[in-house]
């Protein structure tokens, strides 16, 4: 038992009874203690890790071809540059941006997809995420980052079908 015992101070005076220290008894704010602490453990949780799953599929012999209206491509290169395109390689204008500018870069083309299907739902944006051997792991996680931000519902990681034309266009630019 937990006790409270107050000292005593006073001394008997002639005449008077002498009056004895009162006891608190703690047991009871102890008790309330543990359940409390208990309580607060078990209902609250911890920080959780957030991340990002990816899986990469096991590669098919014969890959399906993406819808060019609504497909983006993104070649991740080096010193936090990127080169992307929409549409298909061979008709695609492609352009090199920073990766600090693909947010915007990333919801224009979303609009562009949207104006382009008078907004259907089922009819969203596509988006192919090509790193390089030159890119950084840093670039790659902020890409991927853009694609939770960005509501993007359907994105790809291809790191091993990089055609010579944007391998050209990649060095060209010095990415």
């Amino acid at each position: 038992m937990a006790t409270l015992n107050a000292p005593e101070n006073g001394k008997a005076v002639k005449g008077r009874t002498k009056k004895s220290a009162p006891r608190v008894d703690l047991t009871a704010m102890v008790d309330l203690m543990f359940l409390l602490t208990t309580f607060f453990m078990l209902t609250t949780s911890l920080g959780s890790l957030n991340a990002a799953e990816i899986a990469k599929p096991i590669p098919a012999d014969e890959a399906m071809p993406y819808p060019a209206s609504r497909t983006m491509t993104i070649l991740l290169g080096k010193n936090n540059e990127a080169a992307c395109y929409m549409g298909e390689m061979e008709k695609a204008e492609m352009k090199a941006i920073s990766i600090k500018n693909m947010k915007q870069e990333i919801n224009a083309n979303k609009q562009l997809v949207a104006k382009t299907h008078h907004n259907n739902p089922a009819k969203h944006m596509i988006v192919i995420i090509k790193p390089t051997k030159t890119s950084k792991f840093q670039d790659f996680v902020d890409v991927l980052d853009e694609m939770k931000i960005g509501d993007i519902k359907s994105y790809s990681i291809d790191d091993d079908h990089i055609s010579d034309r944007e391998k050209d266009f990649m060095k060209s630019k010095g990415l």
